[in-house]
């Protein structure tokens, strides 16, 4: 059996999304292609306000989709602010989960420095969450070494688990499909079993996908973004995650790795982004009868 076909079904049944505020009407565009209940994070940008989150999870509850609201532990100005913020988010769109995020600002804007700062605060019982998100970094991060992001990883999973919450890991997007799955066995080799969402870019032209990646600290080496399939010289190509899916379900084929799922960041917008799932998703289907004896991945 191919390893797209072993792994392919629920990665693209169960995939989430990311908007911003501001590009909310993107996920109206094109609500008749998302499936009904996906859910659909929401970023915090810093030139956004707690209003146009709030909208933004109000309507993506309107609409038939799992709003998950990112809460920036940086962005916070005070424990008055979170609270503002979390209590205008249930009243208004009631999410399932929250995620928390350290953030991007160099200084935090309050009391809390990080998102273990964030979920040690009392925001879980305050508010009654019972299940969060959490952020992973398999290619690692541009300002934490990576004995640290394991020791963090360990310590918010012990403090959610202390406070009775679910936890599922969302990874920031990467090229380095074999990167991410020796990650993936890392994680499980510790012991780690909370869901694992791959955060994977959309469709988009190369200039945009690097810009992204150096925003994220995403390394992105001409011989990494070879495997994925562009070139550094060829900035305006659109490319899509093709070649990168059919690496990641070659290196999962065959391994007991849990529960994985696709986390989709739509930097070419939201409409090509769940066309190329849904396009995937259909290859990997056509491709599942009389599959079992051949060697190749789609």
């Amino acid at each position: 059996m191919t390893a797209l076909i072993q792994h392919g079904s629920a990665l693209f049944r169960d995939y989430s999304l990311e908007i911003t505020g501001k590009d909310i009407w993107q996920i109206e565009a094109a609500k008749s292609e998302i499936s009904a209940g996906t859910p659909i994070n929401i970023a915090f940008l810093g030139n956004e306000s707690h209003a146009q989150r709030i909208e933004a999870a109000a309507c993506i509850r309107q609409w038939g989709f799992e709003p998950v609201p990112i809460v920036s532990s940086r962005r916070l100005k005070s424990v008055q602010d979170r609270d503002e913020l979390l209590t205008g988010l249930i009243s208004a769109a009631r999410p399932a989960r929250f995620m928390f995020v350290g953030g991007d600002p160099s200084s935090p804007a309050g009391p809390y420095k990080d998102s273990l700062d964030l979920i040690a605060s009392g925001i879980i019982s305050d508010h009654g969450i019972v299940n969060v998100g959490i952020a992973g970094y398999p290619e690692g991060h541009p300002k934490i070494g990576q004995p640290r992001l394991w020791e963090a990883l360990a310590e918010k999973l012990e403090l959610l688990k202390a406070r009775g919450c679910s936890v599922e890991i969302t990874t920031q997007f990467g090229f380095d499909a074999d990167a991410i799955v020796d990650w993936i066995a890392q994680v499980r080799a510790r012991g780690i079993n909370a869901p694992i969402r791959i955060g994977v870019p959309g469709p988009a032209d190369v200039k945009r996908l690097l810009r992204f990646a150096a925003q994220f600290g995403v390394s992105s080496s001409a011989a990494i973004v070879g495997k994925y399939g562009f070139s550094l010289a060829n900035l305006v190509t659109k490319i899509g995650p093709d070649r990168f899916m059919s690496r990641l379900a070659g290196g999962m084929a065959g391994r007991d790795l849990g529960t994985v799922m696709l986390h989709l960041y739509p930097f070419g917008g939201i409409a090509d982004t769940v066309a190329w799932a849904a396009r995937a998703a259909g290859r990997q289907t056509n491709e599942s009868v009389g599959a079992l004896d051949r060697p190749r991945y789609y």
